[in-house]
């Protein structure tokens, strides 16, 4: 039987701002990827959003971003790589701190917004990222995109690692995602991710918007947090998998 996982950036709140209903989403999704409080998130944000995780039998992640709360790390940054290695490990030692604390672990890894968006372009720079989480925690598993740069950085350091697939974003032609500034960029029909979802991953390819069929692993489909129709789409994405014949449970992680 064909298996992937859900995962949902969340944990994205701050102080009294509100992001997101991740207290809905974990019931659908069965890995959630944490914010770190640098591109989102505080202490009291991620120590409660990971005893929910918990408590939902919802596997926990780090996810660590640039260190830009009004831009919710989704502007690009030029940063030096030994103060860009020493935000992952400090946000990383955070997560794996408050797991702790709490009786949980740290499964996975999965880099926020645009510092992901540069990984998936630049082996180097995700090699870098992943070298410093995984200082922290050699156990975790890397969440990479599908047949990107960061794939391939996770192959080469020869680390566990998991491929994911978006479920509201558009594909272009080299695995990359659709500027968000674009239109169609971000798909907003519960409906429609549900059904494309199906059709990716019973292909186990990405289906770019011009139509183009990359081949990869699927192990995970994102679910972001963030949008308004984010709880709606998660549950769409999960009925027509299941109804479809997949298996939605958590990843273990492959091995190059």
């Amino acid at each position: 039987m064909t298996r992937v996982d859900l995962n949902a950036d969340m944990g994205e709140s701050f102080g009294p701002w509100k992001m997101g209903d991740d207290a809905a989403l974990l019931k659908t999704v069965t890995s959630a990827n944490i914010a770190c409080g640098a591109h989102a998130g505080d202490p009291d944000v991620m120590t409660a959003t990971m005893r929910m995780a918990m408590n939902n039998g919802v596997g926990i992640g780090a996810h660590p971003g640039f260190a830009d709360l009004q831009g919710f790390g989704r502007r690009r940054m030029s940063i030096p790589r030994d103060t860009l290695q020493n935000s992952i490990r400090y946000q990383v030692a955070a997560a794996v701190g408050v797991a702790k604390s709490l009786g949980a672990t740290v499964r996975h890894l999965k880099i926020h917004g645009a510092m992901a968006n540069m990984a998936s372009e630049d082996e180097a720079l995700a090699r870098d990222l992943y070298e410093a989480a995984l200082s922290v925690d050699p156990d975790l598993i890397v969440m990479v995109l599908c047949a990107t740069a960061q794939e391939s950085a996770v192959r080469a350091l020869g680390c566990a690692y998991a491929g994911e697939i978006f479920a509201d974003r558009a594909y272009n032609d080299d695995a990359t995602l659709v500027d968000r500034s674009l239109p169609g960029a971000v798909i907003h029909d519960p409906d429609v991710a549900g059904k494309r979802m199906v059709e990716m991953v019973q292909a186990g390819a990405i289906i770019t918007e011009s139509g183009k069929r990359i081949e990869t692993s699927i192990d995970t489909i994102c679910l972001h947090g963030d949008t308004p129709t984010a709880v709606q789409i998660a549950g769409s994405v999960r009925n027509a998998l299941e109804a479809s014949g997949v298996d939605v449970r958590q990843f273990d992680g492959r091995r190059p």
